[in-house]
């Protein structure tokens, strides 16, 4: 009876001991396949730190994601991520015999960096993202979660340094397939919130075809009472002045149809004070004329602003095209946006307010 037994036994231990064998040195190989892959992304280059395997739930998490520009001339990172969770979904296996995957990022930082050159600036670009995703996932990607994100606009060169940026973003991009039917046109989705400064609550959607180059999306997004004074390096370094007190909401609308760019910026501040007598008069790093202008700016907004509601609205045209042969559709984009900002927060006072009135 045991000489019975004796062979199956021993088919059943080497079976566990290739398992075993084929667990603990798998992750190593995928670390060497992935880091092998982010080696080089272009004008940038990535590296993961350590590999996770979850045989019973097909996935794999990585840890310690970095993407930087090679050149390291950019203070910061273009992307980094404490894990990346990626599974395949048993169900879609099984029931529609389809390779569909699901991606979570956890506490991700993006960081944007506008700079004097264009190696001082950092966009993303120089990567065809799109690849690079198919080579790390081949699969159907059905979605990506991001959960307590960081997304940062900087700008190093400044004086005072500028940074703004969006936190505790969690947020779901739906339909990010390398396999879709381009025919349909918009099939992505996004779906988010976050908070302005870690104060001010935000909410965004958005529509878009991943297969153009910010040629065909919409945005909306929705921004209420952020504190004005967190957002001083940003108008000091653009727009030349600073609040001394205030709040502001902020409602965006764009789309883009065949890199044609169609909407609006439209802030609501209230209780909006620019011009201060010992944050400018006194203050000898801002200068003379400097308090004259911030003067000007604050006696515009106070003649124009609604006195009973004690606001200000302006509405700011978005139009433009991300088609230009001397940069990227998305460098187009930026330029764009970080423009209109600029315009709707340094209150270009020739513009009617009967509109935001009514």
């Amino acid at each position: 009876m045991k000489k019975r037994y004796r062979f199956p036994v021993w088919i059943l231990l080497s079976l566990v001991l290739l398992l075993l064998v084929v667990h603990l040195a798998l992750p190593h190989l995928v670390l060497n396949y992935l880091n092998g892959k982010l080696a080089d992304l272009g004008e940038y280059q990535g590296h993961i730190e350590d590999v996770d395997l979850a045989w019973w739930r097909g996935a794999y998490r990585a840890d310690g994601l970095l993407i930087e520009k090679k050149n390291e001339q950019v203070q910061a990172p273009l992307f980094t991520a404490d894990s990346i969770d990626i599974g395949v979904s048993w169900r879609a296996l099984w029931k529609d015999r389809a390779l569909v995957g699901e991606v979570v990022l956890e506490q991700p930082q993006l960081n944007f960096v506008d700079g004097e050159a264009a190696d001082d600036s950092q966009t993303g670009e120089g990567v065809d993202w799109r690849d690079q995703l198919e080579a790390l996932m081949p699969f159907t990607l059905n979605e990506l979660r991001v959960v307590d994100g960081q997304l940062s606009f900087r700008n190093f060169e400044a004086d005072p340094q500028v940074h703004v940026y969006a936190n505790a973003i969690n947020a779901s991009l739906y339909n990010l397939t390398n396999t879709g039917d381009r025919e349909q046109g918009r099939v992505a989705t996004f779906e988010g919130a976050a908070k302005l400064f870690n104060q001010a609550p935000m909410e965004a959607t958005a529509h878009f075809d991943p297969y153009t180059d910010f040629e065909d999306f919409d945005i909306d997004l929705r921004m209420t009472g952020l504190e004005l004074t967190k957002l001083n390096d940003f108008s000091n370094a653009y727009g030349n002045f600073d609040f001394a007190a205030g709040t502001g909401d902020l409602v965006m609308e764009i789309e883009a149809n065949d890199g044609q760019l169609d909407g609006y910026i439209k802030p609501l501040l209230h209780n909006v004070e620019v011009f201060d007598f010992e944050q400018d008069v006194e203050n000898e790093d801002k200068g003379f004329f400097r308090g004259i202008w911030e003067a000007v700016v604050g006696g515009g907004e106070e003649v124009l602003q609604n006195q009973r509601k004690e606001q200000f609205a302006t509405r700011v045209e978005l139009s433009g095209s991300t088609k230009n042969t001397d940069v990227s559709p998305f460098q187009a984009f930026v330029a764009i946006l970080r423009n209109a900002f600029v315009e709707a927060f340094s209150a270009r006072f020739e513009r009617s307010l009967s509109e935001e009135d009514e």
